[in-house]
């Protein structure tokens, strides 16, 4: 059966001659040494020899992003193949300039196990005999080559014709490039200082048709270009220094990561460049992150059910305060988890109406057994993107999702909650023997009213010192114990520890209530009821009053102890929130609609 290569084409190609879609022969490859990644991680780069029936040309190489093709045996001896995208590039070999034709782009026409042989009498191209054919558009340019590196130059020209390198073609071992990219996101500026001085530092991710890198910029480079990049434009960038990403901080799939030096020329582009993608996307099913690995990054796609409030927390390690806020997200494998937005992105986030969130680059987390997703500084979040997996994902959502219960990944965390905890009635929670476990806590979420709150001892005078808490023992003498402390305070600070009795209609439970949450329900701080039991007795009861039959979604922790000889399950509170009507609702119909299939079972 004759093949019909495209012969001719890759001398053409070497001299610089643009050729479309050349059909080629591969007729073999040597894989070279590996690009070893400071996280110690390798990349393995081909170099292939293809043929076009007349020439051979071994300066050939195959983007990384393809090397799936060779280790598959799809891209085997003899096999025939479309090029769709290439890029020439020049490298020092051995003194000389070599050009290298980089495959960016290639389709498999026939299998090297159909063909079996190799096609015509091809012979080697002198590569030191070729010249570039001349460029009849070199004169009107308004990008060129000075002392041996790119350089973006002003000029009355069209900047559509500044000849540019693809991302994919980028290496450190040439800089005479320009590339036309969009920025898909760009960090704040951050600052460090250490040892060796100090200085800020802000970093941005770059796309093309080719593939995504990263690009950091330093001190002076900060200063100049961070007003300049706005997220979603698309600029002309060349004089950066190319190296081997550090994948640690780094999740693009790029093996290299560039950094701009004082040279560094970056020129927005104002032409159509429709060609260029948007932020990139590779979600996994919100129920594949039960079996990610701690601090793996990948990209979700979800339906916002729940948005808590904001929270001032502070950094055990630094003692910085840090503003975050938890927030719930579904998809149709039918599985919720709890997302940690910090930051900016935490205080301005508006979720409601049931918003289909992208997240490129959010990390898994791991918290009493289960599974959460946090942003980092470097991950991208993207309101109802215009994408065919959201379009479905809304069709779903509005069809069924909103009326299934979902399966929660994520469990309750200290002091903030979660509101992603399964939602129970105490007999479901004492059916599912919850808490009965020893050493082992349950968590659960119950709508229920507060019955009563015990008034006695649940304001008591804690130690002054932040991190401490504990109840001090007053001297009568003007001056306070704290024995965790070890010290004598003449101050105190009031704090809250509420006993509750919670209801609903299938049971109650006896549930502690700390600082936090004792303050929400009873709606005034610890020091102001402090003060006013000291003054003003009956208010204070009063206060303790209004809170009784009031109905809050609690999230309980429940798990066994024993006291006095008795196995008995403890109850504390772990976040107390509003009733989410549109979320509790929907869980509500849920059931009932469980129930109407269980009564048509019975009936037939």
């Amino acid at each position: 059966m004759p093949y019909n290569l495209t012969e001719g084409s890759l001398e053409k190609i070497m001299r610089g001659m643009d050729i479309d879609k050349p059909v080629l022969q591969m007729l073999g490859y040597k894989k070279l040494p590996r690009t070893v990644n400071k996280d110690g991680s390798a990349t393995d780069r081909y170099r292939l020899l293809v043929s076009d029936g007349q020439k051979l040309n071994s300066f050939t190489m195959l983007a990384t992003q393809l090397n799936d093709l060779i280790t598959d045996d799809i891209l085997n001896e003899f096999a025939i193949c479309k090029v769709t995208n290439y890029h020439l590039s020049s490298v020092n070999n051995s003194g000389k300039e070599k050009r290298v034709m980089l495959i960016l782009g290639i389709d498999v026409l026939v299998s090297g196990n159909e063909v079996g042989y190799k096609i015509g009498n091809p012979t080697n191209i002198e590569m030191t005999a070729l010249k570039s054919e001349p460029d009849s558009t070199s004169t009107s340019t308004a990008g060129h080559y000075q002392n041996g590196s790119s350089k973006i130059v002003a000029s009355n020209h069209h900047a559509s014709d500044i000849p540019t390198t693809p991302i994919a073609a980028l290496s450190p071992y040439q800089n005479r490039w320009v590339i036309k990219v969009r920025v898909t996101s760009k960090s704040p500026i951050r600052t460090w200082s250490n040892s060796r001085g100090e200085g800020k530092l802000f970093s941005m991710d770059l796309i093309d048709e080719t593939g995504e890198i990263r690009c950091t910029a330093f001190r002076d480079a900060c200063d100049k270009f961070y007003e300049l990049i706005v997220p979603g434009n698309v600029y002309y960038i060349s004089r950066c220094t190319l190296k081997v990403a550090n994948k640690q901080f780094n999740t693009l799939k790029n093996d290299y990561e560039m950094s701009m030096t004082n040279d560094t020329e970056i020129v927005p582009c104002h032409e159509s460049s429709d060609a260029i993608p948007t932020l990139q996307f590779n979600f996994s099913p919100i129920s594949q992150i039960e079996n990610k690995e701690k601090n793996d990054i990948l990209d979700v796609l979800g339906v916002v059910t729940t948005v808590n409030d904001i929270q001032h927390i502070t950094a055990r390690s630094t003692g910085r305060e840090l503003v975050k806020r938890d927030i719930s997200i579904v998809d149709d494998s039918g599985t919720m988890v709890t997302v940690t937005l910090w930051g900016k992105q935490a205080e301005d986030f508006d979720g409601s109406d049931n918003t289909i969130l992208a997240i490129k680059g959010a990390r898994v987390g791991e918290f009493n057994g289960g599974k959460n997703l946090s942003l980092i500084s470097s991950s991208v979040i993207e309101k109802d993107p215009d994408l065919p997996e959201a379009h479905k994902l809304r069709g779903w959502y509005t069809a069924v999702g909103h009326s299934e219960s979902a399966k929660s990944l994520s469990r309750v965390g200290g002091g903030g909650g979660d509101s992603n905890a399964s939602l129970y009635t105490f007999q479901e929670a004492t059916e599912a023997r919850l808490g009965e476990k020893m050493n082992l806590p349950d968590l659960f979420a119950v709508v229920a009213t507060i019955k009563q709150i015990r008034t006695e001892n649940s304001v008591y005078q804690a130690c002054p010192i932040e991190s401490c808490n504990k109840k001090l023992i007053d001297q009568s003498t003007g001056v306070f114990r704290c024995e965790k402390c070890n010290k004598d305070y003449p101050n105190f600070k009031y704090r809250l520890l509420a006993s509750m009795e919670l209801a609903d209609a299938t049971g109650s439970r006896w549930v502690t209530a700390f600082n936090d949450d004792a303050e929400k329900i009873l709606g005034m701080s610890a020091q102001e009821l402090g003060e006013l039991k000291e003054n003003d007795k009956d208010a204070y009861l009063q206060k303790f009053g209004e809170a009784n039959f009031k109905t809050f979604t609690f999230n309980l922790r429940a798990k066994s102890e024993v006291f006095q000889d008795e196995m008995r399950i403890r109850h504390n509170c772990q976040a107390v929130a509003p009733i989410n009507y549109k979320t509790y609702l929907t869980h509500l119909i849920g059931k009932v609609s469980k129930l109407i299939d269980l009564e048509k079972v019975d009936l037939n």
